[in-house]
């Protein structure tokens, strides 16, 4: 089922668990279900958006039992964490459900009894090893040096009687479903996984819980002395949020385009137990999108190991709408990340303050000085090629964004957007309109004008990550609102005449703070492959450099002007063959030829990533030769957790520009 390709489109996040406050795992998730809810609806979609909390279960009674609480203030307290975060991250969702509420609650029970009536549920005893922390029963041989083998805590041995799923049953039709459509469970890796996992017999899936042990549950209507499972329970929202025995005309419309985005430790419950549920209950099956974690030093967050990145902290340090961008930019879906407050600071400076940011800056201040602070005329089209070209990448842009969205890959939306913001910046250096309108006012307004029109592209198609910052931005550089459909975008839609007005850098720069000590190694040795490793390019890896001394002697300032620092435009890059981390850059240093100079950050930067950015160089280094390719130069860079980082201006500035 391909959602993108229909009328519909319904998203969820998980019911997230009151057992503790919402952190960046929660944030990204729920951010990554508004994000493309939002993306859903620019392209012609009706959407709907639930999220909500789950508040049943053993782990709730025992919480609020700590707390000194009933179970149901508990929970009241908990969820509006959940509840008060997301407006305050710009996250729009349509409905919060919470598994107490009776609109939920009945649903469950009429899906029990409807159950229990065909005889898909039946009574048993049942004895194995109970996991409190995760609420499941494993076998003997599931359990990992005799403990919970998802979460190695400690399993207690059960033996009593209740009530059971025939989930046994639908075990090979849930394997032909998974092999007979390829896009049921995303990415592909989890859903072999899954295949995996259904390679072994299934087992009955308990689905009670007898009151003496637990009480804090819905319970069975068919048999008071019991609550429901919590997942069984749980798993249910999505369908009694959208009107399942309730609103029927509602949830035939919603229910067939669902996509339930989860993170990977849920995807067992999600892709066999619901799944097999839905299918007892002769309900459509949907699609499961099963996102990464982040991690921080390769470890996944934990309260325990004391690690856990309170969104709230990033966001009112930096900023929604940055928060947002790194999230979106960073994390590949399905794949793990790593977080770390540097690597999200240098995003924010590159991308958006650099990127973004200073070009909307420059080109408004440009035009509030020598073009009366309105969008200048658009000329006669006769434009150059140049022109021709930065109209035709923003023209493609928002096919190849619907594209790469529907696929999944919203990371490469993000970036591909940003390719366009990065190829204005280089048309404004190509066509010079702050030296044309000296001579050429007509043409200088034209090529503002280009620019901003381009940008404006740009920014509605970046509006679904940073909603709030794109419209104040669209309004800035005279655009107006956002559009309602990608499909809306046209070449000349910029009206001549529209008033400009920024009253201030949109993304201001942060210092990225010394989060430790870095210490200097050989470039070419092994520690230089290592996060820590200073990133010196231009250098030969197979050559032996000695570390530097922790003291180094001061030098003259003749010695030092005897460095020719310069500020070099990107025109080219590709990968060295047989490297990992060798770029090839062809470099505009003001000079009649463009300079080849081989750097050492392919593992940081995405070769198309460099193209039109400026760098600082070290003009007059000996050429040398590095992996056979000739190297005129050194790209300053320097590295900490985060990996290399390139040195550049704080704005445009024209290439050849000496660095003093």
């Amino acid at each position: 089922m391909n959602t993108s390709e229909q009328g519909v489109y319904y998203i969820t996040t998980p019911i997230y668990y009151v057992n503790d406050k919402p952190h960046i795992g929660h944030a990204y998730c729920t951010v990554l279900a508004d994000v493309l809810a939002r993306f859903h609806s620019l392209f012609g979609q009706s959407t709907w958006f639930l999220t909500g909390v789950d508040e049943h279960g053993q782990k709730v009674e025992e919480a609020a039992r700590k707390r000194g609480m009933t179970p149901q203030a508990h929970c009241d307290e908990m969820q509006a964490h959940f509840r008060d975060l997301w407006p305050t991250l710009d996250v729009a969702n349509d409905d919060f459900i919470r598994t107490t509420e009776p609109r939920h609650e009945s649903v469950v029970q009429e899906a029990l009894q409807r159950l229990w009536d065909r005889g898909e549920i039946y009574r048993g005893e049942y004895e194995g090893f109970y996991s409190p922390r995760v609420e499941k029963f494993f076998t003997e041989d599931e359990l990992v040096d005799g403990k919970c083998p998802e979460t190695g805590g400690e399993v207690n041995r059960i033996k009593e009687a209740n009530y059971f799923f025939k989930m046994s049953k639908y075990q090979d039709r849930l394997i032909r479903h998974l092999r007979d459509n390829p896009d049921s469970v995303r990415p592909e890796s989890r859903r072999n996984e899954v295949l995996g996992f259904l390679a072994k017999p299934l087992q009955d899936l308990c689905i009670s819980r007898p009151k003496s042990r637990l009480s804090w549950g819905i319970p069975l209507p068919f048999d008071g002395d019991y609550v429901t499972y919590v997942w069984f329970d749980a798993l249910l929202n999505y369908c009694s949020a959208v009107g399942l025995y309730r609103d029927e005309a509602r949830f035939g419309r919603l229910w067939p385009s669902v996509t339930h985005l989860i993170g990977k430790d849920i995807l067992t419950t999600h892709s066999v137990y619901w799944t097999t549920m839905l299918m007892a209950l002769e309900l459509p099956l949907p699609r499961i999108v099963a996102h990464g974690w982040w991690l921080i030093d390769k470890t996944k967050m934990s309260k325990s190991l004391g690690n856990v990145v309170n969104p709230l902290s990033m966001k009112d340090k930096y900023g929604v709408d940055s928060l947002r961008y790194f999230l979106m930019r960073e994390m590949v879906v399905g794949l793990d990340a790593d977080f770390s407050e540097a690597a999200f600071l240098k995003r924010h400076n590159y991308d958006l303050a650099n990127d973004l940011g200073n070009l909307a800056n420059r080109l408004v201040k440009f035009a509030e000085r020598s073009m009366g602070g309105v969008v200048p005329e658009p000329g006669d089209g006769s434009g150059t090629p140049h022109d021709a070209d930065l109209r035709a990448q923003s023209e493609a842009l928002p096919g190849r964004v619907r594209e790469l969205v529907g696929e999944l890959r919203v990371e490469q939306a993000v970036e591909t957007t940003m390719n366009l913001v990065r190829r204005v910046n280089r048309y404004v250096s190509e066509t010079e309109p702050f030296k044309v309108v000296k001579t050429d006012p007509a043409r200088a307004g034209a090529a503002v004008w280009a620019a901003l029109e381009a940008l404006r592209f740009a920014l509605n198609c970046l509006w679904p990550i940073m909603p709030g910052k794109c419209h104040a931005l669209l309004k800035a550089i005279g655009a107006g609102e956002p559009v309602s459909r990608l499909d809306d975008l046209a070449w000349g839609g910029l009206k001549a005449g529209s008033a400009l007005l920024l009253e201030a850098a949109p993304f201001p720069r942060f210092d990225v703070p010394e989060f430790q000590n870095v210490p200097v190694v050989p470039v070419g040795s092994k520690e230089a492959d290592s996060a820590a490793a200073i990133a010196v390019a231009g250098i030969d890896p197979a050559a032996k450099v000695e570390a530097a001394p922790q003291a180094v002697a001061g030098i003259s300032f003749p010695d030092f002007a005897k460095v020719d620092l310069r500020v070099g435009t990107v025109l080219q890059a590709e990968s060295v063959p047989g490297s990992d981390k060798l770029l090839k850059l062809q470099v505009d240093l003001g000079e009649p030829q463009p300079r080849q100079i081989v750097a050492g950050i392919g593992k940081a930067y995405a070769a198309a990533d460099l193209i039109g950015r400026q760098l600082v160089i070290v003009a007059n280094l000996e050429p040398r030769k590095v992996f056979g390719n000739l190297s005129n130069g050194m790209v300053l860079a320097a590295s900490d957790d985060a990996g290399p980082a390139v040195l550049a201006p704080g704005r445009l500035i024209p290439a050849g520009t000496r660095v003093s």
